[in-house]
């Protein structure tokens, strides 16, 4: 399974673009001589979705031994751009509606998207907790580092209801494009304390410590997923939408920290 970061919506649409043109045409088929899916399906997904849908991936590849999974990882805002902009890519997976929405918008999605799981923001400190970090109030204060996702994307937007709801102003060091980037800062110690999802808390094990905070509980973030109008395999975008809502991927998730829809 090739998996592919996005940095900007231009090296994202390129990146994409080329690894699909590495494939071939044959690779590009929607199903083998048997009637079995075959070729490439390129996901879109969510950077909170990276360790779950990496999983989901293999999993999905070993049930069709003719697909391959390509996965474009990144802020929702930015993946959402890409697919308008004409990015070649066959299913959609946002960490909020809204993006998804944008998708809709142009025409993009012709099949209603489904909401498959939902996620919560909490704050994540470095081990040992160097800037003692107790609550959300500390985000208020000027003395701590702070990182934030960019308000344009959707743990950014969530943080900025959250803060709204406590009556806090935040006072960010820096704001990353993706919850993925702002927790490379927590584990590199470049910050006092961040908020990203409670799911990215859970898959950095050891390297962070997650606090948890009674206003997380009032801003859910509901992920949304759908089959590209334009999707190159239909098929198989089709199949693994499918799966996505499996059994077995409810399993994934919900060990991974995701909450039902």
């Amino acid at each position: 399974m090739q998996i592919l970061r996005t940095a900007g919506a231009a090296a994202a649409v390129v990146a994409v673009t080329a690894a699909l043109a590495g494939c071939g045409s044959d690779d590009a088929t929607t199903t083998s001589a048997t009637g079995r899916l075959a070729g490439t399906v390129t996901v879109f997904a969510a950077a909170s979705l990276t360790e779950t849908f990496t999983k989901l991936g293999h999993d999905f590849e070993a049930a069709h031994p003719g697909v391959k999974v390509v996965y474009s990882f990144g802020g929702s805002s930015a993946l959402a751009e890409q697919i308008e902009q004409g990015a070649p890519a066959d299913v959609f997976a946002s960490a909020a509606p809204a993006d998804m929405q944008r998708v809709v918008d142009a025409g993009e999605v012709t099949a209603k998207p489904d909401t498959f799981v939902s996620n919560r923001l909490e704050i994540a400190v470095p081990k040992g907790n160097p800037g003692t970090i107790t609550g959300l109030a500390d985000f208020g204060r000027t003395e701590p580092r702070i990182a934030l996702c960019a308000v344009q994307v959707p743990c950014g937007a969530a943080a900025e209801k959250v803060f709204q709801i406590s009556g806090i102003t935040p006072q960010p060091d820096t704001r990353e494009q993706d919850v993925k980037a702002v927790l490379t800062k927590v584990t590199l110690d470049e910050v006092d304390a961040a908020l990203v999802y409670r799911t990215d808390v859970q898959a950095a094990g050891d390297k962070v410590r997650g606090i948890d905070f009674p206003e997380s509980g009032k801003v859910i973030n509901t992920y949304p997923i759908a089959p590209l109008a334009k999707a190159p395999n239909a098929a198989a975008a089709a199949a693994f939408v499918d799966y996505i809502h499996s059994d077995p991927a409810k399993q994934v998730f919900a060990a991974a920290g995701f909450g039902t829809p």
